[in-house]
């Protein structure tokens, strides 16, 4: 008579744990302060209308167009 073999089946084989080490990164960099400067506040449309007419008036309305005299008294303002 013929035996039956059975296989015996094997649990599989565990793998040895491996433990995670963190690796450690060096510390960021910090970029260096800026120094914060105050900034003017923008002239107005006012302010610098009036300092154009100041100039306008200075030089009685000769030698310089109206537009110089309000971009020079939008750089005057602005601090330019």
């Amino acid at each position: 008579m013929a035996t039956k073999k059975t296989a015996a089946k094997k649990a599989p084989a565990k793998k040895a744990a491996v433990k995670k080490t963190a690796v450690k990164k060096a510390p960021a960099k910090k970029a260096p302060a800026k120094k914060l400067e105050a900034k003017k506040p923008e002239p107005t449309h006012e302010q610098i209308a009036e300092l154009a007419r100041k100039y306008f008036h200075e030089h009685g309305g000769h030698g310089a167009t109206a537009e110089e005299d309000w971009l020079r008294a939008e750089r005057e303002l602005k601090g330019h």
